[in-house]
């Protein structure tokens, strides 16, 4: 069973942004993409460039997947899975994510 930590409020995520949000000691980034109408949750740690940054990468849709390229290095990393589409054997962790009476809550 999973426990949902509450981070924000949905409006405090604009579309096609993310927020880094400090869940169970572990920096998470929550993304808000406009065309999907969800929300995604992966770690904040980009293990290529070794930074704490995910959460202000860029949001895009390669190929049918929603992604996020690191700030630093620009790798992309897949919003659903956590796979780097550069590199086979890099991922990040990703985490649930729901809205609950508009309260954005991510479960670790």
């Amino acid at each position: 069973m999973s426990n949902w930590t509450d981070v924000c409020a949905l409006t405090d995520i604009d579309l096609d942004t993310g927020v880094c949000a400090l869940v169970n000691d572990q920096q998470v980034a929550i993304f808000r993409p406009a065309s999907s109408g969800s929300l995604y949750a992966v770690g904040n740690f980009d293990p290529i460039g070794e930074a704490n940054v995910l959460s202000r990468g860029l949001i895009s849709d390669i190929k049918g997947q929603l992604t996020v390229a690191s700030p630093l290095y620009k790798q992309h990393y897949v919003l659903e899975s956590g796979k780097c589409l550069e590199d086979d054997s890099v991922s990040i962790p990703t985490f649930e994510v729901k809205v609950e009476g508009q309260r954005v809550l991510v479960a670790a």
